[in-house]
């Protein structure tokens, strides 16, 4: 399986134990030296979602599950021009939601998100996205990822990592953490990141796995943190 030798390791050794064990202080210090090169390689790093606001931002988040960020773009402008804030996808028929944004995959439940999202931020805060995970978490199809996102890219606060499978696949290559679990996974990088970097972190991950990192065909020998990289050579 390629990239997951050190997950054989992990299996040989004792359960929930990397073989040879890297304390946290020495995985915290290798953190900040990657997250260092990561910001040499990419200084532009961003969200590639493309938004106006804080609504257009969580309905793109919400189209970019199982679907790639330059689908989902291809599909907002039209999205946007039909259904410009919540107040208009709130009265929006599912039916002409879905033909809108068919093509990027799972659309009746993505479409069932977004009219009830609008729904909620219409009935319960004045038409404005929330700006607290507490209150963004038991809007429909708001999760954990989603709300970070939001949170981190429109309004700028850091209130945790969004994890997604770029994330996921480069922090176990990277061996900065072994959790599997988003939530569990965005926790254990919380403690190797400072806050200030909680949002960047993920653009920058993303943006790696994307160009260089990428699944299946890395380019290990074009990779400017290859010495950082325990896998790096082996995937």
């Amino acid at each position: 399986m390629p990239g997951c030798g050190w997950l054989l390791e992990l299996c040989a050794g004792q359960e929930g134990e990397l073989s040879p064990r890297e304390s946290l202080a020495a995985t915290r210090a290798r953190t900040i030296r990657v997250l260092s090169g990561l910001k040499a390689l990419y200084p532009d790093a961003h969200c590639e979602l493309d938004f106006r606001n804080p609504y257009e931002l969580t309905a793109a988040t919400i189209l970019s599950a199982q679907c790639t960020d330059v689908r989902v773009n291809l599909v907002t402008p039209e999205l946007f021009r039909r259904w410009p804030d919540p107040y208009a996808m709130a009265q929006a028929q599912q039916e002409d939601v879905e033909a809108v944004i068919r093509s990027t995959g799972f659309f009746r439940n993505k479409a069932k998100n977004l009219i009830g999202m609008a729904q909620a931020v219409v009935a319960n805060h004045n038409g404005e996205i929330p700006r607290t995970m507490e209150e963004l978490r038991p809007i429909p199809g708001i999760g954990r990822k989603t709300a970070n996102c939001v949170l981190g890219n429109a309004y700028g606060l850091s209130e945790g990592i969004t994890v997604d499978t770029h994330v996921i696949r480069l922090s176990h290559l990277l061996r900065l953490s072994r959790e599997s679990d988003p939530e569990k996974l965005e926790q254990s990088l919380m403690k190797l990141v400072s806050r200030e970097d909680w949002a960047m972190v993920s653009h920058l991950l993303i943006w790696h796995g994307r160009r260089v990192c990428i699944a299946n065909r890395p380019k290990c020998g074009e990779c400017g943190i290859a010495g950082l990289c325990p896998s790096a050579g082996t995937v």
